[in-house]
């Protein structure tokens, strides 16, 4: 068996190893800055509950970006330690409506000065314009499917591009 060293190098070399290398960075500093008592995910659930209100956990989810489970997860940790409160949706008892309580919103807001400190941190090489055209682009391929929106107080639920409606007989 030949050993294709270019296709090698040039696969290490790419977007995987290197996306890697910024969530290692990303996590150190995190962990120096913010600590392992808050996690990523649990700072982005708070914070989207402190500035949207209330939610139930299917739109949290999906605003969050993060599958059922783990939304599940980081909820009930949350709910733990008393920075999200959990009941049932009185119009439709079937769903399970978030909100953050007061000291949950006082964390996201102690933490969010580290936050954007981290990002500053992680994105320091760079200049003004090139850290605003690695944003847009990170965003773009992070939304895959999805319609890229804005994490400001205006933003709505994820909405999917485009709809594939099969009709019975139809083929994919």
């Amino acid at each position: 068996m030949t050993t294709d060293r270019s296709a090698i190098l040039a696969a290490l070399d790419g977007v995987g190893p290197l996306i890697r290398r910024l969530g290692q960075a990303h996590t150190q500093l995190w962990q120096e800055r913010v600590g392992g008592e808050t996690t990523g995910p649990q700072f982005t659930v708070l914070g989207l509950l402190c500035v949207h209100g209330a939610m139930d956990q299917g739109a949290l989810g999906a605003r969050a970006h993060l599958d059922k489970s783990t939304a599940a997860d980081v909820v009930e940790r949350l709910r733990q330690r008393g920075l999200v409160t959990v009941g049932r949706d009185p119009r439709d008892l079937r769903r399970k409506m978030i909100g953050a309580t007061d000291q949950g919103c006082a964390l996201a807001t102690g933490l969010a000065g580290d936050v954007a400190r981290i990002a500053d941190q992680l994105l320091a090489r760079l200049a003004p314009e090139e850290r605003a055209a690695f944003i847009a682009l990170a965003r773009r391929l992070a939304a895959g499917d999805e319609e890229p929106e804005p994490w400001g107080p205006s933003a709505g639920p994820v909405r999917p591009k485009r709809a594939h409606v099969t009709t019975p007989g139809q083929r994919d």
